[in-house]
């Protein structure tokens, strides 16, 4: 009678542990699903400086030297060929002022854009430029898809422009490797 007493409190207590045991799991993977399944809540993954998983060495196609417009702007820009795709990238000690709304990375045609356009602002010109992205961050090394229908030979420099007050924070001139 003890030892049937006993057992049932085992059965009892074992299927009361695996039941609550496998409740938290369940309700580990409802909330991890509810996350995962909001866009809203997903962080946007930009492209990685380094080399793709497949391993595949960038190829350098033009590069140059960010030179200040509007604002303080420095580092090195390049151009580059990866599996297929092109890409421009920023390196980890580029810089810019913080100062201004709606930044974006441009390619421009022209191979001397503060040169060719006025101070303070160094305007740019409609169908000059094609936009690539809104810039990421204001210091460090980070990439930009350029689309396949760019055709680079018709861009000579890279820009960082203010697109909400028409202004050229820095400009780098692309030379090719």
């Amino acid at each position: 009678m003890v030892s049937l007493k006993r057992w049932s409190i085992l059965s009892l207590a074992s299927l009361l542990s695996v039941s609550c045991a496998s409740g938290i799991g369940n309700q580990a993977t409802a909330s991890s699903t509810s996350v995962t399944t909001n866009p809203s809540t997903q962080p946007v993954q930009s492209e990685p400086v380094a080399q793709s998983v497949s391993g595949a060495k960038p190829t350098i196609v033009k590069a140059g030297s960010f030179v200040s417009g509007e604002h303080p702007t420095q580092g090195t820009v390049r151009i580059i060929s990866q599996n297929g795709k092109t890409f421009l990238e920023l390196d980890q000690k580029f810089k810019t002022s913080d100062m201004g709304p709606d930044l974006v990375v441009i390619l421009h045609r022209s191979s001397n854009v503060l040169g060719s356009t006025k101070p303070p602002a160094y305007s740019l010109k409609a169908g000059d430029y094609v936009l690539l992205a809104p810039l990421q961050k204001f210091r460090g090394a980070q990439r930009y898809a350029i689309p396949a229908n760019v055709n680079l030979a018709n861009y000579q420099s890279a820009a960082i422009w203010c697109r909400k007050f028409n202004a050229t924070f820095g400009a780098a001139k692309l030379s090719s490797k």
